[in-house]
């Protein structure tokens, strides 16, 4: 372990969750991002995931530790298209065009071990089944899942997992969790279950599509449980909801994206820390009680809802490289999937690096939060 891992007692104090937005290909960069997590002995016991990021969060609680790593790798090889003669990154205009014709390549042939093309169009078939109601379909994928994921050790409950889906005929979230139901491959692809492009999931008669057509980032589904001690959360989003105004109809495209799915993290976090001064305050005033004051079991439920325990929210945010386009999530080109590994890695590593979060809370109740640096190689999107 190297200088920069958290220090072995504060490690026994706190418990770990990794929160995984949905994004496609982009979804590579939280791969990244766990090793980093890992190397620092910052092993999750809670993963929640939206989307892509329910897939990866599945990888992992259904693989032991040095498995999970190579699983990972296996998928995002497996998913992403061999280009040993892609332009670099320093050619930005080139490799934009290349971006540009690999995104449109995926939409036209699909991804191996993730979805194919159906053979005629949604439009041209009877209405009902999932053949008109989406334009891909996603048995590949299932099949990859069931290769790659061991669900008994899921369902053994090694590590808490929750994957948000929305209901279709509802629109209310849900959040299949394996402390509450067993899982399988059915739950994994129902929380990545875009529309139009992939068809709904029937799971007990009833359909559900991907979570993040309403919330894309899963923080709730943790910060919805009143911590039993100190919680150290790590979110790594893949959309920046920050970024200049759009000149052109492409950067339209695009800003439009990044708004949309960065869904609203940020205010999950302000209302948990509002609600957690209220649970601090809580736990003070219970102390304050004289002796024999709760003869009605009243103060009882009142204490219930404080809470003395210190939350550290990391929240690392994928930056937008100056070539990327609005097709970034559907871009899978291997190089693109190995930029975005690094880059997760890299940035975990960063933020981890400055150890400010390593301290003890100054407070019972209080929440820290911790956003990743930019990278230095950023630069502002071409037109």
């Amino acid at each position: 372990m190297n200088d920069t891992s958290l220090p072995p007692a504060r490690r026994s104090e706190r418990a770990v969750a990794l929160v995984l937005q949905g994004g496609g290909a982009l979804g590579a960069y939280q791969a990244g991002a766990y090793k980093a997590l890992c190397e620092r002995g910052l092993e999750p016991q809670w993963l929640a995931g939206t989307s892509i990021g329910a897939i990866n969060a599945a990888i992992i609680a259904g693989n032991e530790r040095s498995r999970a790593h190579e699983r990972l790798d296996e998928f995002w090889r497996e998913i992403s298209t061999s280009d040993p003669l892609a332009p670099p990154a320093s050619l930005a205009g080139l490799r934009q065009f290349y971006n540009f014709w690999s995104a449109q390549r995926t939409a036209l042939a699909g991804q191996p071990g993730f979805f194919a093309p159906r053979p005629l169009p949604p439009l041209s078939l009877l209405p009902g089944g999932p053949a008109a109601t989406s334009y891909y379909d996603t048995a590949p994928l299932k099949r990859t899942l069931e290769r790659l994921v061991d669900f008994d050790r899921i369902n053994a409950r090694k590590v808490r997992l929750s994957l948000g889906a929305v209901a279709v005929e509802t629109g209310k979230t849900v959040f299949f969790d394996n402390h509450e139901r067993k899982l399988g491959p059915e739950h994994v692809m129902a929380s990545g279950a875009l529309p139009p492009a992939f068809p709904p999931v029937s799971i007990d008669g009833a359909l559900y599509w991907d979570g993040g057509i309403v919330s894309n980032t899963p923080l709730e589904a943790i910060l919805a449980t009143p911590p039993e001690r100190d919680w150290l959360i790590v979110v790594v989003d893949l959309w920046d909801a920050k970024g200049p105004a759009p000149k052109t109809l492409v950067e339209v495209e695009g800003r439009l994206k990044d708004i949309t799915y960065a869904s609203r993290a940020s205010e999950h976090i302000r209302a948990f820390n509002r609600i957690s001064e209220l649970r601090a305050l809580i736990d003070r005033l219970y102390s304050k009680l004289p002796a024999n004051a709760d003869d009605e079991g009243l103060w009882l439920q009142v204490q219930a809802l404080g809470c003395p325990h210190a939350i550290d929210i990391l929240h690392l945010v994928y930056e937008q490289a100056a070539f990327e386009l609005a097709s970034k999530d559907y871009e899978f080109s291997r190089s693109s999937v190995e930029r975005h590994l690094a880059e997760g890695y890299a940035q975990a590593i960063r933020l981890l690096e400055a150890r400010g979060w390593c301290a003890p809370a100054r407070e019972p109740g209080m929440v820290r939060v911790y956003e990743n640096e930019r990278l230095p190689a950023a630069k502002p999107r071409p037109s």
